[in-house]
């Protein structure tokens, strides 16, 4: 591992004040970090070490911490580089050493930066950086401006008269001020706080949907404007419909910086000013505004991530339907339904093609009830894409006439699933199999365990986004596997069924381990217990310090291998049994007998003894909630059927920072804007619903030309959600799920 900086007092001091946290907790997190530990581990494992943070303040320490080692990376380059120079004084080198904020380093780098060929270049070539010292110091001497400019005046250096000499030196002045770092400050903070983002129409723009149409002409505070509509103008301008600009009035910011830059009147104020409204002009006003653009895509970036993060992660931690045998379908018209079934561990079982659509009804029904019966499939999961709603009508007819109350069928989504069925990844799984079948497959799997099949897709292709495409991709993928790695610690992964996709995120645990772990046990066999993971090549101490606690073992050898107790604490546990008089096993199987504890006896941490105290309450418990289908009403099966006035049960497929997209059967999503989503005001979206909630909503209009439903979730709020049940209102009793795995696959300008 690579020798980290230390930070420096000035710095730590900096992120706690930054984050609200105390000094102590933080110095151990990044001690923590520096050896190799995982925010999840951390999290969950040292909470004695950093006085009980949770994963997100954690993760804002590793950010904080990122960013103040490449500060000081940074910071060691530019004093070489100015000492290179020469010209590092202790005046400077205490300003460089003081800043906290990477802007604020450069500004303060840039007199120093080397530099192409500019108008200030040349008129130091003609030796007029003494009158432009004069101008700049703003000092009384010997001679005044004319007449050292009189005395700079020679033809063989390009000087022929005052006025050019004058000149040439305000050009030096004008660079001067564009590079001065207070100045920047301070047009940078009034361009922020008073500047507008106007975005017009490009000439000869087409825009055939007018998908831009309301930034044809458009004026908003860079302060205020919201993510979505800076990402939307941004996009406009990618695709060449709109430019945009950042508009600052000129005598606003001069009246802002002349008193700043003229210290006392003389000779040199008329000048100054000149030179000013030059830099303005020329220099300044382009630079800055180029980075308050940089500034508003960071911002509007961030809030992006932000949202695609929080989706995804309500997405994946929705809770798996359970252990049962399920059917997936992907539906389709013409080229018919491709069925898979899959027994209660995933395990791929039987596939066949299914054509109920195009007048082959009964042969369809009796494959479908043969799968059924053949493989004692519980439950049947329909793909939500063409066909959906046919099919589901199908199989729902079909459940009730054969009296199968013992089996439900739910509509899931299928977004991403054949970005899976045309990986490496599928064709590793299944190489003899067609992609439709790997299709199939993957959604009979993602009623089984959401988080387990959804691992295996590119999070991008899931559909739960906002402009997803136009943010830094780089920080995106950052962020969204920080969210997977998470979701899945938070779960735990069982490490006899876990493929290797899912054990990658699993902390500590590497790709290359994961699929060392896979291959081991192919060979050997199913892990008897957590000690046996050392024997895998690459799991060393620190693996399996990191990764232990969040793997189980069912029906091994040792009954806490099934918990999320970290075998670290076993003899805490073993403590406990003892004091209670009980072996472990008996402990685990008769959680209620922890009330009888006397916690003074036990030598442990009093986080670490909440936490096995709760685990052994619930030991293996699955923190995901319970299950719920929706219900979508019988008829409306196509946007034409779709009308206003029409209360409708859906799904929430993607939330974003203007509303909420929702699901209500009809294969395009219906918007629910921020302002429908409640009675009273609502800030963010993401305060009133969340992906996969089911919800009530009231069709305002829909428009089958543009593909466009717009919904209203007023006075239609605090409607609870149904559980989920099978024919006849039979409730199917299933392990948990909370969210439907719903994705956007709306046709509007969100992507």
């Amino acid at each position: 591992m690579a020798e980290q900086k230390i930070l420096p007092q000035q710095l730590l001091h900096h992120i706690a004040s930054t984050l609200n946290l105390p000094q102590p907790a933080i110095s151990a997190v990044i001690s923590l970090l520096d050896e190799g530990g995982t925010v999840p581990f951390l999290a969950r494992y040292r909470k004695e070490q950093t006085g009980n943070l949770d994963e997100v303040q954690i993760r804002a320490i590793e950010e904080q911490l990122a960013y103040a080692r490449e500060l000081l990376s940074r910071r060691e380059t530019v004093l070489a580089s100015i000492a290179e120079q020469g010209k590092l004084t202790d005046e400077l080198k205490a300003k460089i050493e003081a800043t906290l904020d990477r802007s604020e380093l450069e500004d303060l780098y840039l007199p120093y930066k080397p530099k192409r060929r500019t108008k200030a270049t040349i008129a130091r070539e003609k030796g007029l950086e003494p009158l432009a010292e004069y101008l700049w110091q703003q000092q009384p001497g010997p001679q005044g401006a004319v007449e050292l400019a009189q005395s700079l005046v020679c033809e063989e250096r390009g000087v022929a008269t005052i006025e050019e000499a004058l000149e040439g030196a305000r050009h030096i002045v004008a660079e001067r001020i564009s590079e001065d770092a207070n100045l920047r400050k301070a047009v940078r903070q009034l361009m922020y706080d008073e500047g507008v983002v106007v975005s017009r129409k490009a000439m000869d723009a087409k825009d055939e949907q007018e998908k831009f149409k309301m930034y044809y002409e458009y004026r908003e505070a860079v302060k205020t404007i919201p993510s979505h509509r800076m990402l939307a103008i941004r996009r406009g301008e990618s695709e060449n419909v709109l430019y945009f600009l950042i508009e600052l009035a000129a005598e606003r910011a001069l009246q802002v910086l002349a008193p700043m830059l003229h210290q006392r009147p003389g000779d040199w104020t008329a000048q100054l000013q000149q030179a000013l409204e030059d830099s303005w002009q020329r220099l300044l006003s382009s630079s800055i505004q180029a980075e308050i653009r940089m500034e508003l895509k960071k911002r509007a970036d961030e809030d992006a991530i932000a949202v695609f993060r929080e989706n995804l992660h309500h997405l994946l931690l929705a809770a798996p339907a359970g252990q049962i045998n399920v059917l997936g379908i992907d539906p389709g018209l013409r080229t018919g339904c491709k069925l898979a079934v899959v027994d209660e561990t995933g395990k791929f079982l039987a596939h066949d093609v299914i054509y109920p659509h195009t007048g082959r009804t009964e042969a369809a029904q009796h494959t479908l009830l043969q799968l059924i019966q053949s493989h004692g499939v519980r439950a049947i999961a329909i793909g939500n894409g063409t066909a959906s709603r046919e099919t589901d009508a199908f199989v729902r007819e079909l459940l009730r006439e054969s009296g199968r109350k013992d089996v439900f069928q739910v509509v899931v989504s299928e977004s991403g699933a054949s970005v899976y069925s045309a990986s490496d990844v599928a064709r590793q799984e299944f190489p003899e199999l067609d992609l439709t079948v790997r299709g199939a497959i993957s959604i009979a799997r993602r009623l089984q365990d959401p988080l387990a099949e959804l691992v295996k897709v590119d999070p991008k292709a899931i559909g739960v986004g906002q402009y997803q495409h136009d943010v830094d991709q780089r920080q995106l993928m950052h962020s969204l596997e920080a969210t997977i790695e998470s979701c899945v610690n938070r779960v735990g992964v069982d490490l006899n069924t876990a493929s290797w996709t899912l054990l990658r995120y699993v902390a500590g645990i590497t790709e290359r381990t994961a699929l060392n772990i896979v291959s081991y046990r192919d060979t050997h066999g199913s892990f008897r217990s957590r000690k046996d993971l050392k024997h895998v090549t690459g799991v060393g101490a620190k693996t399996f310090e990191q990764a232990a606690g969040f793997l189980r073992i069912r029906g091994g050898d040792e009954p806490l291998d099934r918990t999320a107790v970290h075998p670290e604490s076993y003899p805490v546990v073993e403590q406990i049994a003892a004091t209670l008089r009980l072996p472990v096993g008996e402990l685990i199987r008769q959680p209620e007998l922890l009330q009888q504890l006397d916690r003074s006896q036990i030598q442990a941490g009093s986080f670490t003894l909440e936490d096995i105290l709760e685990e052994l309450r619930k030991p293996g418990r699955d923190p995901r909630d319970s299950f719920v289908a929706p219900s979508f009403a019988d008829g409306v099966t196509e946007i034409n059927d779709v009308r206003p006035e029409m209360v409708l049960e859906g799904v929430v497929t993607n939330v974003t920072k203007f509303g909420a997209f929702v699901d209500i059967g009809v294969h395009q999503d219906g918007l629910v804007h921020i302002s429908e989503l409640s009675n009273r005001y609502v800030k963010d979206p993401a305060e009133v619903v969340k992906t996969g909630q089911i919800v009530k909503v009231k069709v305002l209009s829909a428009d089958a030309r543009t593909k466009r439903i717009a919904l209203s979730m007023k006075a239609l709020m605090g409607a609870s959600p149904r559980p989920a049940k099978g024919r006849d209102s039979v409730q199917v009793r299933v392990q948990s799920l909370e969210d439907k795995l719903a994705s956007l696959n709306s046709r509007w300008s969100t992507r």
